[in-house]
């Protein structure tokens, strides 16, 4: 495969990825402007009773709110973690047989983006969704985005991906 193939290659993935990324981050953002449009102090809307209703909640810290209050070091920390997954998924290589990594570290920085956004221009996150039934903390679709990709990200570690074939990030490669 010659040079200019190969970063056409490149550019068409990255674009896709962009594509992608830009997609979910819309997603999760217009959800947001909804819920602010329709849920702000209004009372909570029972989509099945008992169970699960939309319930706008402004979360001042992180998961569960611990870290109430604490704004800019949740807004360091989500930007380092922005630079780790940035460095990461360059190291990842082209191919089909990794798009699941692809995918797995695009969900969790498209969810790591927009609440990321919340917190910069509203200095809270914006949360909606509950689960009455269980009692679960609000959550909203960037959540939602961070959950899966992380599980499933734990998921292709242990059970798709071998140590060898993870060997393009340095902590895999055997000494």
């Amino acid at each position: 495969m010659s040079q200019s193939s190969r970063r056409a290659g490149l550019a068409k993935t990255l674009v896709i990825a962009l594509g992608i990324f830009l997609l979910l981050l819309g997603i999760d953002q217009y959800s947001k402007y909804w819920a602010v449009a329709h849920l702000k102090n209004q009372d909570a809307i029972s989509l099945i009773p008992g169970v699960f209703e939309l319930h706008y909640l402004e979360n001042h810290g992180a998961a569960w709110g611990i870290l109430s209050g604490k704004m800019f070091f949740l807004i360091g920390i989500s930007v380092l973690v922005l630079g780790l997954l940035v460095y990461l998924y360059t190291k990842i290589p082209e191919g089909r047989h990794f798009w699941l990594l692809k995918a797995c570290f695009l969900c969790i920085f498209a969810g790591t983006v927009g609440n990321l956004l919340d917190r910069v221009f509203h200095q809270y996150v914006i949360d909606f969704l509950y689960f009455k039934w269980i009692d679960f903390p609000v959550f909203n679709v960037a959540d939602i985005y961070v959950t899966l990709g992380a599980g499933l990200l734990i998921v292709a570690l242990f059970f798709v991906y071998s140590e060898q074939e993870l060997s393009f990030w340095k902590f895999f490669r055997e000494k």
